[in-house]
């Protein structure tokens, strides 16, 4: 056995974690580069680069929450912080992460702090931006979450213990980006291009993977179930995977879309998820939302995903278990918005 590989929960994690951590990084160093370069073909590809190594990078935090890369906790801790400074969620800290993303599991629900759908009732003008915004395909809503996750220690009294390393994070990051504007505006734009492709990548795949919306309990303790926990788990988990009958295509975000497998066992790692599905969900191509109709409900739905409402399928919206299922495979479903595991609050 390679003396690294000892390291890792299984030996076969070498190669596949270490592959996907060594694009990552590279690809987001290379990405970076190609932004300075003076050819615009250039500049395209390098954004298209830098936007996927980000996103790799975020399903790996995820691998790193679920401690499925090393076998110390402690080890997937330290990877996880690093790679939340590449996939800009290091405003927030990775505990955070792990902690709201696991409540998502345990209580089989969106346990959060902030309730967007009440913010948007109290502000509506608000709403109206955000829906002028997502037409034209800029993640609006997703932009505000991500606003407010950078300030979160300050508005979140749980938090408040952490103001100053956010503050610290804030005059880096947004000093860094604020340098890079009045230096080289081309990087600047670039750099921001990719980190909007990665968000809609990762709302992308969450969009449809489960039929309810938030509920406000995420530091409530021993919160009634609304669905029966874990033990219906799996009747409010959906599967979005990019092929069903071509593994490799998934591998462009670490098989996040065979969700119900993660479910049922989220120690599984990224590289054995379609088997693992296979093998105790269902090998039917029937039993995953179609590639085609997500494509066709992430962007005809786009406006109508803000408030789920104002669409021509409004009266599907509130279904869930299997009626939500059929609908999401006819395309009638809008999909939810703003569920990222990056967002830990």
């Amino acid at each position: 056995m390679n003396p690294m590989a000892r390291h890792f929960n299984e030996p076969q994690g070498l190669w596949y974690h270490g592959a996907a951590l060594a694009y990552a990084l590279v690809g987001y160093a290379a990405g970076f580069a190609g932004l300075f370069a003076d050819h615009w073909g250039v500049n395209v590809l390098a954004t298209l680069l830098l936007a996927h190594a980000m996103v790799i990078a975020a399903y790996l935090v995820h691998e790193c929450a679920h401690n499925t890369i090393f076998r110390r906790k402690a080890a997937n801790a330290r990877l996880g912080r690093l790679l939340s400074w590449v996939c800009g969620s290091s405003y927030g800290t990775f505990e955070d992460i792990r902690y709201k993303h696991f409540r998502h599991h345990t209580d089989n629900d969106d346990s959060v702090w902030f309730e967007y759908e009440a913010f948007f009732e109290r502000h509506p003008r608000l709403v109206s931006v955000i829906r002028f915004f997502e037409w034209f395909c800029i993640p609006a809503h997703d932009l505000l979450m991500h606003g407010i996750m950078m300030i979160s220690a300050f508005i979140i009294p749980q938090r408040r213990s952490q103001r100053l390393r956010q503050a610290a994070v804030i005059v880096v990051r947004v000093g860094a980006f604020v340098t890079l504007a009045v230096l080289w505006p081309r990087v600047a734009v670039g750099y921001a291009v990719a980190y909007l492709l990665m968000m809609h990548v990762l709302r992308f795949m969450d969009m449809l993977q489960h039929d309810y919306d938030n509920n406000p309990i995420l530091y409530a303790r021993q919160a009634p179930s609304r669905f029966g926990g874990r033990a219906t788990e799996q009747a409010h988990t959906f599967s979005n995977p990019i092929s069903f009958r071509y593994d490799l295509p998934n591998w462009l975000v670490l098989n996040f879309g065979f969700h119900n497998a993660h479910h049922r066992r989220p120690t599984v790692p990224w590289y054995r998820l379609p088997a693992y599905y296979r093998e105790h969900i269902s090998d039917d191509p029937a039993s995953v939302i179609p590639l085609r109709q997500q494509l066709k409900i992430y962007f005809a739905h786009r406006v109508h995903r803000v408030t789920h409402r104002g669409g021509p399928h409004d009266g599907v919206q509130d279904a869930m278990q299997e009626r939500y299922f059929e609908t999401a495979r006819q395309g009638l479903q809008y999909g939810g918005n703003a569920a990222s595991f990056l967002t830990s609050f």
